[in-house]
């Protein structure tokens, strides 16, 4: 197993915990404001961002989907309303934002849909090959062991399902990327700051994506870890990558 430098970035480096749980406390501290900060800090693209990935499902039939660092659920709600499914499962390490998910989940009338349950990537506790689909959307960064995480999703995917994951990116482009790069540094971490009151999460969020191993690199991983039929796909001139792989059938 490969360590990466995405690993070692830490919410809180002076706690003493490890990622895992630094990552679960850190979002047990912002759930109340996270919906709002994410809708927020993207300008609304965020729901975008968030279709365009389950689109990448639509080339299959697909009726079983887990949903990894589900969060407060938005992606697997959303997934309802495009992919005729029996059952969205979401796991995420954070209680206390399972638990504003699911009276969201309650509120839109699809709790028969969508279950959500504490659960962690690197031990996902589902037999092998249950789901013909996976997703994770802006939750890669905050794993632990990466290749853990995704060696226990392609586990739980039957043959020629498919994986899918959002994460955000650096832009390429020379100016736009000095906009982004202040944008986080300052605007986003100050908001975020004067909302949450929590600023080591944005600093993290920060930290977090540009020490992530993206493009490129990111679908080398894949396919060391046993992913077939890997592509990559930019959003919003490259703030996001949707990244597709397949399990290999037989």
């Amino acid at each position: 197993m490969s360590a990466y430098n995405h690993d070692t970035i830490v919410p809180f480096p002076d706690s003493g915990k490890g990622k895992k749980q630094q990552v679960a406390d850190m979002f047990n501290r912002i759930a109340f404001c996270y919906d709002f900060m994410n809708h927020f800090l993207s300008g609304g693209l965020d729901h975008y961002w968030r279709r365009q990935t389950i689109k990448e499902l639509m080339d299959n039939p697909v009726e079983m989907v887990l949903d990894v660092a589900t969060g407060t659920g938005d992606m697997a709600i959303l997934m309802t309303k495009y992919l005729q499914t029996k059952k969205i499962m979401g796991i995420d390490i954070s209680e206390g934002m399972l638990e504003l998910g699911r009276k969201k989940i309650a509120k839109s009338g699809r709790s028969d849909q969508v279950e959500l349950l504490k659960g962690d990537s690197e031990t996902i506790n589902f037999p092998n090959g249950t789901f013909e689909a996976v997703t994770v959307a802006f939750g890669v960064r905050n794993f632990e062991h990466l290749e853990i995480g995704l060696e226990e999703m392609l586990r739980v995917l039957k043959p020629g399902g498919k994986l899918a994951v959002l994460e955000f990116s650096r832009p390429g482009q020379k100016g736009f990327k000095a906009i982004y790069h202040l944008y986080l540094k300052l605007i986003g971490w100050g908001i975020g700051r004067w909302v949450s009151k929590n600023k080591e999460a944005y600093r993290y969020l920060n930290d977090s994506v540009r020490a992530f191993p993206e493009g490129d690199d990111f679908l080398r991983i894949l396919e060391k870890v046993g992913y077939v039929n890997t592509s990559k796909r930019t959003l919003s001139m490259g703030i996001c990558t949707i990244y597709c792989a397949k399990k290999l059938k037989g």
